[in-house]
Protein backbone atom coordinates (compact mmCIF):
# COMPACT_ATOMS: atom_id res chain seq x y z
CA UNK A 1 0.00 0.00 0.00
CA UNK A 2 1.31 3.27 -1.13
CA UNK A 3 2.34 5.84 1.64
CA UNK A 4 -0.23 8.76 1.68
CA UNK A 5 1.25 10.35 3.47
CA UNK A 6 2.25 13.65 2.48
CA UNK A 7 5.53 15.52 3.90
CA UNK A 8 5.85 19.03 5.58
CA UNK A 9 8.06 19.70 2.69
CA UNK A 10 5.57 18.62 -0.23
CA UNK A 11 2.94 20.65 1.15
CA UNK A 12 5.10 23.83 1.65
CA UNK A 13 5.65 23.40 -2.12
CA UNK A 14 2.51 23.21 -3.20
CA UNK A 15 1.39 25.69 -1.10
CA UNK A 16 3.70 27.99 -2.43
CA UNK A 17 2.72 27.04 -5.89
CA UNK A 18 -0.52 28.07 -5.10
CA UNK A 19 0.37 31.39 -4.61
CA UNK A 20 2.66 32.15 -7.49
CA UNK A 21 3.09 31.86 -10.90
CA UNK A 22 5.88 32.81 -13.35
CA UNK A 23 6.49 36.03 -14.64
CA UNK A 24 8.81 37.19 -17.73
CA UNK A 25 10.18 40.08 -19.23
CA UNK A 26 7.86 42.09 -21.03
CA UNK A 27 5.00 40.87 -19.11
CA UNK A 28 2.56 43.46 -17.83
CA UNK A 29 0.78 42.10 -14.13
CA UNK A 30 -1.21 44.39 -11.52
CA UNK A 31 0.24 44.72 -8.33
CA UNK A 32 0.06 46.97 -5.26
CA UNK A 33 2.44 49.15 -3.39
CA UNK A 34 3.09 47.97 -0.42
CA UNK A 35 6.60 49.58 1.05
CA UNK A 36 8.41 52.53 -0.10
CA UNK A 37 12.22 52.07 0.33
CA UNK A 38 14.89 55.14 -0.15
CA UNK A 39 14.94 54.48 -4.16
CA UNK A 40 12.11 53.09 -4.78
CA UNK A 41 8.97 51.08 -4.08
CA UNK A 42 8.06 47.63 -3.41
CA UNK A 43 5.26 45.62 -5.05
CA UNK A 44 3.00 42.93 -4.45
CA UNK A 45 2.71 41.18 -7.88
CA UNK A 46 2.21 37.62 -6.25
CA UNK A 47 5.55 36.55 -7.15
CA UNK A 48 7.34 34.54 -4.28
CA UNK A 49 9.11 37.72 -2.89
CA UNK A 50 8.00 41.65 -3.62
CA UNK A 51 9.03 43.01 -6.97
CA UNK A 52 10.97 46.48 -6.80
CA UNK A 53 9.71 49.41 -8.57
CA UNK A 54 12.71 51.92 -9.08
CA UNK A 55 12.33 55.91 -8.66
CA UNK A 56 13.61 56.28 -12.53
CA UNK A 57 10.83 53.88 -13.79
CA UNK A 58 7.85 55.75 -12.19
CA UNK A 59 7.02 58.67 -14.77
CA UNK A 60 8.07 59.35 -17.34
CA UNK A 61 7.33 63.15 -16.87
CA UNK A 62 10.63 65.11 -16.15
CA UNK A 63 10.78 66.70 -13.16
CA UNK A 64 8.04 64.61 -11.91
CA UNK A 65 7.13 64.31 -8.07
CA UNK A 66 7.03 60.60 -7.45
CA UNK A 67 5.08 60.64 -4.51
CA UNK A 68 2.40 62.81 -6.74
CA UNK A 69 2.23 59.56 -8.91
CA UNK A 70 2.70 57.06 -6.39
CA UNK A 71 1.00 56.07 -2.81
CA UNK A 72 0.77 52.89 -0.54
CA UNK A 73 -1.67 50.67 -1.60
CA UNK A 74 -2.25 51.66 -4.64
CA UNK A 75 -2.75 49.20 -7.30
CA UNK A 76 -1.95 49.38 -10.96
CA UNK A 77 -0.05 47.94 -13.54
CA UNK A 78 3.61 47.65 -13.90
CA UNK A 79 5.48 46.41 -16.83
CA UNK A 80 8.21 43.67 -16.30
CA UNK A 81 11.91 44.68 -17.04
CA UNK A 82 13.88 42.11 -14.92
CA UNK A 83 12.34 39.17 -14.33
CA UNK A 84 12.49 37.06 -10.73
CA UNK A 85 15.57 34.68 -10.25
CA UNK A 86 16.79 32.90 -7.01
CA UNK A 87 18.61 35.30 -5.29
CA UNK A 88 16.77 38.41 -6.91
CA UNK A 89 13.68 40.55 -6.96
CA UNK A 90 11.80 41.72 -10.03
CA UNK A 91 12.18 44.77 -11.56
CA UNK A 92 9.30 46.58 -12.95
CA UNK A 93 8.27 49.63 -14.28
CA UNK A 94 5.18 52.06 -14.16
CA UNK A 95 6.54 54.39 -16.56
CA UNK A 96 6.50 51.90 -19.60
CA UNK A 97 3.20 51.32 -18.90
CA UNK A 98 2.20 55.08 -19.02
CA UNK A 99 4.52 55.21 -22.03
CA UNK A 100 2.47 52.72 -23.95
CA UNK A 101 -0.83 54.24 -22.78
CA UNK A 102 0.27 57.47 -24.64
CA UNK A 103 0.96 56.50 -27.55
CA UNK A 104 -2.33 54.74 -28.11
CA UNK A 105 -4.11 58.25 -26.76
CA UNK A 106 -1.69 60.40 -29.30
CA UNK A 107 -2.86 57.25 -31.74
CA UNK A 108 -6.30 57.85 -31.36
CA UNK A 109 -6.13 62.16 -30.88
CA UNK A 110 -4.31 61.71 -34.66
CA UNK A 111 -7.32 59.17 -35.98
CA UNK A 112 -9.58 61.83 -35.24
CA UNK A 113 -7.97 64.78 -36.12
CA UNK A 114 -8.11 66.09 -32.45
CA UNK A 115 -6.20 68.96 -31.35
CA UNK A 116 -4.02 68.53 -28.29
CA UNK A 117 -2.00 70.55 -25.87
CA UNK A 118 1.77 70.65 -26.00
CA UNK A 119 4.60 71.84 -23.46
CA UNK A 120 7.53 74.07 -24.83
CA UNK A 121 10.88 72.30 -23.80
CA UNK A 122 13.08 73.66 -25.75
CA UNK A 123 14.53 75.00 -29.01
CA UNK A 124 16.56 73.29 -31.28
CA UNK A 125 18.00 73.38 -34.48
CA UNK A 126 14.57 73.30 -37.21
CA UNK A 127 12.08 73.53 -34.58
CA UNK A 128 10.80 73.28 -31.26
CA UNK A 129 10.80 70.35 -28.53
CA UNK A 130 7.34 70.08 -26.96
CA UNK A 131 6.05 67.34 -24.58
CA UNK A 132 2.55 65.59 -24.98
CA UNK A 133 1.48 63.10 -22.11
CA UNK A 134 5.28 62.34 -21.01
CA UNK A 135 6.13 62.01 -24.65
CA UNK A 136 8.67 64.58 -26.42
CA UNK A 137 7.92 65.75 -29.73
CA UNK A 138 9.30 67.52 -32.21
CA UNK A 139 7.46 70.50 -34.11
CA UNK A 140 9.17 71.79 -37.62
CA UNK A 141 9.89 75.68 -38.11
CA UNK A 142 7.69 74.93 -41.09
CA UNK A 143 5.05 73.80 -38.73
CA UNK A 144 5.07 76.60 -36.40
CA UNK A 145 2.55 79.73 -36.79
CA UNK A 146 5.47 82.27 -36.29
CA UNK A 147 7.89 80.20 -38.02
CA UNK A 148 10.76 81.23 -35.68
CA UNK A 149 11.01 78.92 -33.14
CA UNK A 150 12.80 81.42 -30.43
CA UNK A 151 9.88 83.29 -29.87
CA UNK A 152 8.61 80.88 -27.95
CA UNK A 153 8.93 80.43 -24.32
CA UNK A 154 10.15 77.24 -22.37
CA UNK A 155 7.34 76.16 -20.52
CA UNK A 156 4.33 77.63 -22.84
CA UNK A 157 1.60 75.51 -23.62
CA UNK A 158 0.24 75.61 -26.78
CA UNK A 159 -2.13 73.93 -29.15
CA UNK A 160 -0.79 71.75 -32.00
CA UNK A 161 -2.20 68.76 -34.02
CA UNK A 162 -0.55 65.38 -34.53
CA UNK A 163 1.10 65.09 -38.04
CA UNK A 164 2.40 61.05 -36.97
CA UNK A 165 2.84 58.85 -34.45
CA UNK A 166 5.34 56.19 -34.78
CA UNK A 167 6.01 54.07 -31.07
CA UNK A 168 8.76 52.05 -32.81
CA UNK A 169 10.06 54.46 -34.19
CA UNK A 170 10.02 56.70 -30.94
CA UNK A 171 8.58 59.50 -33.43
CA UNK A 172 6.47 62.06 -32.82
CA UNK A 173 6.05 64.66 -34.99
CA UNK A 174 3.46 68.21 -34.29
CA UNK A 175 1.82 70.83 -36.03
CA UNK A 176 0.94 74.45 -34.67
CA UNK A 177 0.39 75.62 -37.97
CA UNK A 178 -2.62 73.30 -38.90
CA UNK A 179 -4.48 73.97 -35.53
CA UNK A 180 -4.61 78.26 -36.83
CA UNK A 181 -5.31 76.47 -40.77
CA UNK A 182 -8.67 74.94 -39.25
CA UNK A 183 -9.82 77.76 -36.95
CA UNK A 184 -9.19 80.09 -40.26
CA UNK A 185 -11.36 78.27 -42.61
CA UNK A 186 -14.36 78.20 -39.64
CA UNK A 187 -14.00 82.09 -39.16
CA UNK A 188 -12.54 83.32 -42.29
CA UNK A 189 -15.73 83.80 -44.43
CA UNK A 190 -17.64 85.74 -41.37
CA UNK A 191 -14.50 87.91 -40.93
CA UNK A 192 -13.81 89.02 -44.29
CA UNK A 193 -17.85 89.70 -44.96
CA UNK A 194 -17.00 92.89 -42.25
CA UNK A 195 -13.61 93.40 -44.40
CA UNK A 196 -13.11 95.95 -46.93
CA UNK A 197 -10.57 97.52 -49.24
CA UNK A 198 -8.88 100.56 -47.91
CA UNK A 199 -9.99 99.95 -44.50
CA UNK A 200 -7.26 100.63 -41.73
CA UNK A 201 -6.99 97.35 -39.21
CA UNK A 202 -5.41 96.67 -36.10
CA UNK A 203 -3.27 93.36 -36.61
CA UNK A 204 -0.59 91.38 -34.28
CA UNK A 205 2.77 90.35 -36.84
CA UNK A 206 2.44 86.64 -36.41
CA UNK A 207 5.08 85.75 -38.98
CA UNK A 208 7.75 87.04 -40.65
CA UNK A 209 9.31 85.63 -44.24
CA UNK A 210 12.40 87.37 -46.72
CA UNK A 211 9.29 88.09 -49.11
CA UNK A 212 7.09 89.65 -46.69
CA UNK A 213 4.79 89.07 -43.63
CA UNK A 214 1.68 87.57 -41.72
CA UNK A 215 -0.37 89.72 -39.74
CA UNK A 216 -2.95 88.79 -37.54
CA UNK A 217 -6.88 90.29 -38.49
CA UNK A 218 -9.29 89.39 -36.18
CA UNK A 219 -8.09 85.63 -36.56
CA UNK A 220 -7.00 85.25 -40.04
CA UNK A 221 -3.94 86.05 -41.50
CA UNK A 222 -3.10 88.57 -43.82
CA UNK A 223 0.00 89.27 -46.13
CA UNK A 224 1.98 92.22 -45.87
CA UNK A 225 4.12 92.19 -48.59
CA UNK A 226 7.87 93.14 -48.11
CA UNK A 227 6.90 95.72 -51.01
CA UNK A 228 4.21 97.41 -48.96
CA UNK A 229 6.08 97.99 -45.58
CA UNK A 230 7.87 100.88 -46.28
CA UNK A 231 8.52 103.64 -48.74
CA UNK A 232 12.28 103.47 -48.63
CA UNK A 233 14.13 100.46 -49.82
CA UNK A 234 14.50 97.70 -47.08
CA UNK A 235 16.56 94.16 -47.00
CA UNK A 236 14.59 92.64 -44.76
CA UNK A 237 10.78 92.82 -43.11
CA UNK A 238 12.36 92.87 -39.51
CA UNK A 239 14.15 95.98 -40.35
CA UNK A 240 11.00 97.86 -39.84
CA UNK A 241 8.62 95.07 -37.89
CA UNK A 242 9.10 93.07 -35.35
CA UNK A 243 7.23 89.14 -34.36
CA UNK A 244 4.43 90.17 -31.60
CA UNK A 245 3.91 93.91 -32.30
CA UNK A 246 0.57 95.23 -32.78
CA UNK A 247 0.32 97.70 -36.02
CA UNK A 248 -2.31 99.46 -37.84
CA UNK A 249 -2.37 98.56 -41.70
CA UNK A 250 -4.35 98.96 -44.65
CA UNK A 251 -6.67 96.44 -46.22
CA UNK A 252 -5.73 96.97 -50.31
CA UNK A 253 -7.10 93.67 -51.69
CA UNK A 254 -9.54 90.85 -50.92
CA UNK A 255 -9.61 87.69 -52.30
CA UNK A 256 -12.77 86.33 -51.21
CA UNK A 257 -13.00 83.15 -52.90
CA UNK A 258 -9.49 82.34 -51.81
CA UNK A 259 -10.32 83.64 -48.23
CA UNK A 260 -7.27 85.91 -48.61
CA UNK A 261 -6.19 89.65 -47.88
CA UNK A 262 -3.32 92.00 -48.38
CA UNK A 263 -2.50 94.64 -46.22
CA UNK A 264 0.06 97.47 -46.95
CA UNK A 265 2.06 99.32 -44.21
CA UNK A 266 3.12 102.09 -46.14
CA UNK A 267 -0.25 103.31 -47.55
CA UNK A 268 -0.88 104.27 -43.45
CA UNK A 269 1.44 107.19 -44.34
CA UNK A 270 1.96 110.36 -47.01
CA UNK A 271 2.79 108.91 -50.37
CA UNK A 272 6.04 110.17 -50.62
CA UNK A 273 5.71 110.36 -54.51
CA UNK A 274 2.58 112.41 -54.26
CA UNK A 275 4.78 115.35 -51.71
CA UNK A 276 7.35 115.67 -54.79
CA UNK A 277 5.63 116.74 -57.69
CA UNK A 278 6.27 120.41 -56.45
CA UNK A 279 9.19 120.05 -54.85
CA UNK A 280 11.30 119.30 -57.84
CA UNK A 281 10.99 119.57 -61.70
CA UNK A 282 13.24 118.49 -64.98
CA UNK A 283 16.43 120.10 -65.14
CA UNK A 284 17.29 120.79 -61.40
CA UNK A 285 20.32 119.71 -60.32
CA UNK A 286 19.79 117.78 -56.65
CA UNK A 287 22.12 116.10 -54.35
CA UNK A 288 21.01 112.07 -53.49
CA UNK A 289 22.85 108.90 -51.86
CA UNK A 290 23.66 105.78 -53.65
CA UNK A 291 20.90 102.90 -52.37
CA UNK A 292 21.83 100.33 -54.95
CA UNK A 293 24.32 99.82 -57.58
CA UNK A 294 23.63 97.21 -60.80
CA UNK A 295 25.07 96.49 -64.02
CA UNK A 296 22.78 98.87 -65.41
CA UNK A 297 22.88 101.88 -63.12
CA UNK A 298 22.37 103.01 -59.86
CA UNK A 299 19.33 104.00 -57.48
CA UNK A 300 19.47 107.19 -55.89
CA UNK A 301 17.73 108.49 -52.56
CA UNK A 302 16.55 111.84 -53.70
CA UNK A 303 14.18 111.99 -50.96
CA UNK A 304 12.76 110.05 -48.41
CA UNK A 305 11.03 107.16 -50.06
CA UNK A 306 11.76 108.26 -53.43
CA UNK A 307 14.49 106.36 -55.65
CA UNK A 308 15.67 107.91 -59.11
CA UNK A 309 17.62 105.75 -61.58
CA UNK A 310 20.61 107.03 -63.01
CA UNK A 311 21.65 104.86 -65.85
CA UNK A 312 24.98 103.99 -66.09
CA UNK A 313 25.20 105.92 -69.62
CA UNK A 314 23.52 108.86 -68.29
CA UNK A 315 27.16 108.97 -65.83
CA UNK A 316 29.62 110.02 -68.55
CA UNK A 317 30.20 110.10 -72.28
CA UNK A 318 31.96 106.32 -73.09
CA UNK A 319 31.67 103.11 -71.18
CA UNK A 320 32.14 103.24 -67.26
CA UNK A 321 32.45 100.84 -64.42
CA UNK A 322 30.24 101.84 -62.03
CA UNK A 323 31.09 99.52 -59.50
CA UNK A 324 35.00 101.08 -59.56
CA UNK A 325 33.17 104.61 -59.47
CA UNK A 326 30.73 104.58 -56.77
CA UNK A 327 30.08 103.02 -53.28
CA UNK A 328 26.85 102.38 -51.38
CA UNK A 329 26.21 105.29 -49.04
CA UNK A 330 27.63 107.70 -51.19
CA UNK A 331 26.11 111.19 -51.52
CA UNK A 332 26.68 112.54 -55.15
CA UNK A 333 25.16 115.45 -57.44
CA UNK A 334 22.60 114.83 -60.19
CA UNK A 335 20.67 116.36 -62.83
CA UNK A 336 16.66 115.33 -63.48
CA UNK A 337 16.29 114.55 -66.83
CA UNK A 338 13.41 112.63 -67.04
CA UNK A 339 10.38 113.64 -64.07
CA UNK A 340 7.06 111.96 -64.05
CA UNK A 341 6.27 111.03 -59.73
CA UNK A 342 2.43 109.81 -61.39
CA UNK A 343 4.54 106.57 -63.02
CA UNK A 344 6.91 106.47 -59.62
CA UNK A 345 9.66 106.86 -62.52
CA UNK A 346 12.62 109.71 -62.44
CA UNK A 347 15.40 109.58 -64.38
CA UNK A 348 18.39 111.24 -63.40
CA UNK A 349 22.23 112.30 -65.10
CA UNK A 350 25.65 113.26 -63.85
CA UNK A 351 27.07 113.92 -67.58
CA UNK A 352 24.25 116.39 -68.20
CA UNK A 353 25.40 118.66 -65.48
CA UNK A 354 28.57 119.39 -67.06
CA UNK A 355 26.80 120.44 -70.55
Amino acid sequence: MANETMSNQEFEQLLLNSYTYKINVADVVKGVIVKKEKDGYLVDIGAKTEAFLPNREISNIPDKDVDEVVKLWDEKEFYIIKDEEEDEVAILSLKKVSCAQAWQKLAELKNNNENVMAKVLSSVKGGLIAEIEGLRGFIPSSQLRTGAPSEMQVGQDIEVKILEADPKRNKLILSQRQVYTQQREMVADEIISRLAVDQVVEGEVVRIADFGAFVDIEGIDGLLPISEISWERIKHPSDVIQLGQKIEVKIIKIDEDLKRISLSLKRMGTNPWEEIVDKFKEGDVIKGTINKITSFGAFINIYPGVEALLPSSEIADGQVNINSMFNLGDEIEVLIKKFTPQEHRIGLSMKDIQK
